[in-house]
């Protein structure tokens, strides 16, 4: 390993870089998610730097005060297997140390993640699927865009193991985005949001107390997007119904992740959870 390497922190600019590479590696990010990213945490992103040239990223992003989430762990490929990778990985955790830190890992990589201490909880299944504008939409799905941030807020933190409204508030307010949700009395009963990416677009996250006002939230956002266009939803593969969504839909299996804890594996409603936020940030 060169001894001129050296970790920093990543200025605003820089998230560029594991954006882009996130690209490259087929990750497919949103094009407005840096803002929502510098929210969550604006001193979370690290970089790793030989001569000024940044060779390795890692984002070791802070929620609340009891937990942390690693992503855009990512090496450039002339540089990997030097000891460059382990280096930033140990700097993020050391960052994390107080804290339950969760990740979505690649398959491949889980026996490294496992010996770093890190456990299986369930895996992330990753779906394609093709919009299609004759589906029947469901008239108790309403635009949210009107009400108030702080009701999606609420129904939201039973979802995340810590506080993110932050990065919540700058999420759901991204460009050539929609989020919808459905309200009985004054509750809400479910919610998700589609948004734009760089190839097609995603349905992240998709929230709701039962298999049909999933699929109801489902069939109206797939609608926002351009007919015949793709998109991905990621579901926890232990959510039986969601399974079933995915069938239903003929939507294809074309990739996976591994999410994995250091200490306790939060006690969070998995059978609510039709859609992942974020394979990034969590």
């Amino acid at each position: 390993m060169d001894e001129n390497y050296w970790i920093r922190k990543l200025t605003y600019e820089e998230i560029n870089f594991p954006i882009e590479w996130a690209k490259q590696e087929g990750w497919n990010p949103g094009l407005y998610d840096k803002d929502c990213f510098y929210q969550a945490d604006s001193g979370g992103f690290l970089g790793g730097f030989i001569n000024n040239q940044l060779i390795a990223t890692i984002s070791a992003v802070k929620y609340g005060e009891k937990f942390g989430f690693i992503g855009f762990y990512i090496v450039k490929p002339d540089y990997r297997k030097q000891g460059y990778g382990l280096k930033i990985w140990q700097e993020a955790i050391k960052s994390l140390s107080d804290r339950n830190i969760g990740l979505d890992g690649v398959v491949s990589q889980q026996d490294n993640y496992r010996k770093s201490g890190f456990k299986l909880a369930y895996r992330n299944i990753r779906y394609q699927g093709i919009s299609n504008h004759n589906i029947e939409i469901n008239k108790t799905v309403i635009d949210l865009s009107s009400i108030s941030f702080e009701i999606i807020n609420n129904y939201d933190k039973q979802f995340f193991p810590d506080d993110r409204t932050n990065f919540l508030k700058q999420w759901i307010r991204q460009p050539e985005s929609k989020v919808l949700g459905i309200i009985e009395g004054d509750k809400l009963r479910g919610y998700g949001m589609v948004r734009v990416c760089d190839f097609g677009y995603k349905i992240a996250p998709l929230f709701a107390e039962n298999f049909s006002f999933a699929e109801s939230i489902f069939v109206a956002l797939q609608s926002n997007i351009p007919e015949g266009k793709t998109f991905y939803l990621d579901i926890p593969e232990v959510n039986h119904q969601a399974n079933i969504l995915v069938d239903k839909y003929n939507l294809n299996l074309v990739f996976e992740t591994a999410r994995m804890y250091n200490r306790e594996i939060p006690s969070l409603p998995v059978d609510k959870i039709f859609g992942v936020t974020s394979f990034e940030l969590g």
